[in-house]
């Protein structure tokens, strides 16, 4: 049933051959590894206006700053898009700025830059779901009491489509992202035509909650200034997913990724620039609580628009479809990146395991289940999400670029003194953007990431020195041989019955230095009763009875397997338990005891539990009565 369940949901498993006809052609890959940074214009010039409008009180002063801010950003996305093209060329196995600073900056760094990203992902699902949801509640404001419920339900939607594979959800999440991006530039282009060419005013903001907002004469200093480029800088988040999934490209691998990070850049910075230009003239507002329920994107398209028409919610739901495909982009890299750390042995195993349909199933729920706990502690509130996500972003990017440079001196490649520079100046530009977040928004969370960070690096350690202790306990050279030991096998009785003689017949087969049968009995006359049943059959095996009045099982059969050590400092004892395997319908009729045992028994050294099985189903039984009449017609 679970089988059929899981094919019905996930669809039918994919042979590990089929691989290569899963790999994404660049009209795909776009929306799956570029939505996240695409998607940030819906939200980045909004968190430029709240810090300026509700933290400094500037009022309409604040809008002559988003056009310069944008510049810088934007200058800063050619930087950190010229070193991560280099990354893809030099790292075509994926990893981003984990692989470069695992082979260029060491160990620390690369955990550094691994947390990073990890935590950068998990935020990129929260943000961006939260973000779409916020876009249907600026369009159905009555929705507003189920923000966290729409954001777990869209989440866990995503988690579905990915576990059904990285191709399957590219195909699925296209359409949504092309429409985005159209709807975009045909809003900024028909907003900017009306401004320059029909004269349309700015937004006339007469509600009460707008004319408070918008009457601060508050002075914009470089605290402000610097706080305001910050939040924009959020725009650049998601520009390095593509240098962390170069394999799931078709090939040439590297070539394809360095085209598709090209067109996403031009698409973020031509898109973020017409907004804060266009957002410039019209003056939409926004507020850090809540106050104001339309983002400043739906604020736009009204406006431009003329009201709520069908092109006003075309942008809506537009808005709202790339924002939740948005976390796709990071449901395509965190398993991956998860898949690389735990390989080189900092992340469990199982991230490394790919599911049926060869996606790294592990990954994925974590990320969804992670995701689904920010969005409940935060309410799903954007702004609130925000502060948390630089941090990781930028701190990344900083490895990235050093990494690199410190490869190009080392390397020598062709131009790498035109390329080194760059890098060199990107790297020191991002780590001051991750300075300047990290002190401006200190209090509004970015202390978060900043503990959580190190904290995950020294998780990652810990798990490191644990596989390394397990690998050094179980390795062995050529010369090793394990020792003769004493040999034990201790048969665990419960009653007489056919489980009870197969296992009997089993131990003898092992021919063991020792055999005996062992029973727990909790009352004298439950002795009494097995010793008179071992007598009429007749068996031919020492049986010892353990007494236990406090009506346990376990802690008497190890405290005889502790006496049996005890007896032979190189004994391995062999624990055989008969038992009695029924349908899974009827399972749960049974207390399971010997599940229990095994599982107890298993972590006791110098143990092995085997257990002796009868199957009872209505095939076997028919096939023992056959077998029954047949002895009986012999007789």
């Amino acid at each position: 049933m679970y089988q059929n369940l899981k094919k019905a949901i996930l669809g039918n498993p994919i042979s590990t051959d089929a691989e290569q006809h899963q790999r994404l052609k660049k009209r795909i890959a776009l929306p799956v590894f570029a939505s996240d940074a695409i998607s940030s214009t819906a939200y980045a010039t909004q968190e430029i206006l709240i810090v300026f409008l509700a933290f400094a009180g500037a009022g309409y002063a604040a809008y002559s700053r988003l056009v310069p801010i944008s510049i810088l950003v934007i200058v800063l996305l050619v930087i950190v898009i010229t070193s991560y093209r280099q990354t893809i060329f030099a790292y075509p196995g994926g990893g981003g700025s984990y692989m470069v600073s695992k082979e260029n900056l060491g160990k620390y760094p690369s955990l550094v830059a691994g947390g990073s990203l990890l935590v950068d992902y998990i935020l990129t699902v929260a943000v961006s779901v939260s973000g779409g949801v916020a876009a249907i509640i600026s369009a159905f404001s009555g929705l507003k009491d189920y923000r966290v419920h729409m954001c777990v339900g869209f989440i866990l939607l995503m988690m579905l489509a990915n576990l059904r594979g990285l191709k399957e959800s590219g195909a699925l999440f296209a359409p949504p992202t092309y429409i985005y991006i159209a709807s975009l530039f045909l809003l900024i282009v028909v907003g900017l035509f009306r401004v320059w060419f029909q004269d349309l005013p700015p937004i006339d903001h007469t509600d009460p909650v707008s004319e408070e907002i918008l009457a601060g004469t508050g002075g914009i200093g470089l605290y402000f200034f610097l706080k305001a480029f910050s939040s924009g800088a959020v725009a650049l988040t998601g520009v390095e997913a593509v240098s962390d999934g170069v394999p799931a490209f078709e090939k040439p691998e590297s070539r394809n990724a360095a085209n598709t990070l090209v067109m996403m850049a031009v698409i973020l910075g031509s898109s973020f620039f017409g907004l804060s230009v266009l957002a410039h003239h019209i003056e939409p507002v926004a507020d850090e609580e809540g106050r104001i329920t339309q983002t400043v994107l739906a604020q736009m398209a009204e406006h431009v628009y003329g009201g709520r028409n069908a092109m006003f919610f075309i942008m809506q739901f537009a808005t709202f479809g790339i924002l939740i495909l948005a976390a796709n982009t990071a449901f395509a890299d965190y398993p991956r990146l998860s898949s690389i750390v735990a390989r080189d042995g900092f992340l469990p195993k199982q991230f490394q395991n790919r599911g049926s349909r060869l996606v790294f199933s592990n990954g994925i729920i974590f990320l969804s289940l992670a995701a689904i706990l920010l969005v409940i502690v935060f309410g799903g509130i954007v702004t609130a999400l925000i502060p948390l996500y630089a941090i990781g972003v930028f701190t990344g990017f900083t490895l990235s670029q050093t990494g690199m440079a410190v490869r190009q001196w080392r390397l020598r490649p062709k131009n790498w003194k035109i390329f080194m520079p760059v890098s060199i100046v990107g790297a020191t530009t991002t780590a001051v953007v991750a300075g300047v977040v990290l002190v401006v928004k200190f209090k509004d969370g970015a202390w978060i990431p900043a503990v959580m960070i190190p904290l995950l690096v020294l998780f990652f350690s810990s798990i490191e020195r644990h596989y390394a202790r397990v690998k050094s306990i179980v390795s062995v050279d050529t010369s090793y041989r394990p020792q003769r030991r004493t040999h034990f096998v201790v048969v665990l009785v419960g009653s007489i019955n056919k489980g009870t003689l197969h296992a009997i017949e089993y131990a003898k087969s092992l021919r063991p230095d020792r055999l005996l049968a062992v029973t727990v009995s909790t009352s004298e006359s439950e002795s009494e009763a097995i010793k008179k049943a071992w007598s009429d059959h007749d068996v031919p095996l020492q049986l010892e009875i353990l007494r236990s009045p406090y009506r346990e099982l376990t802690k008497p059969v190890l405290k005889y397997l502790d006496e049996l050590d005890a007896e032979s400092e190189d004994d391995i004892i062999t624990v055989v338990i008969p038992e009695n395997v029924t349908p899974k319908r009827t399972a749960w009729l049974h207390n399971q005891m010997a599940f229990k045992l095994k599982g107890r028994l298993l972590y006791r050294p110098n143990t092995v539990v085997t257990s002796v099985p009868i199957v009872i189903d209505d095939e076997v039984r028919h096939e023992e009565a056959v077998h029954d009449s047949t002895v009986d017609r012999g007789h």
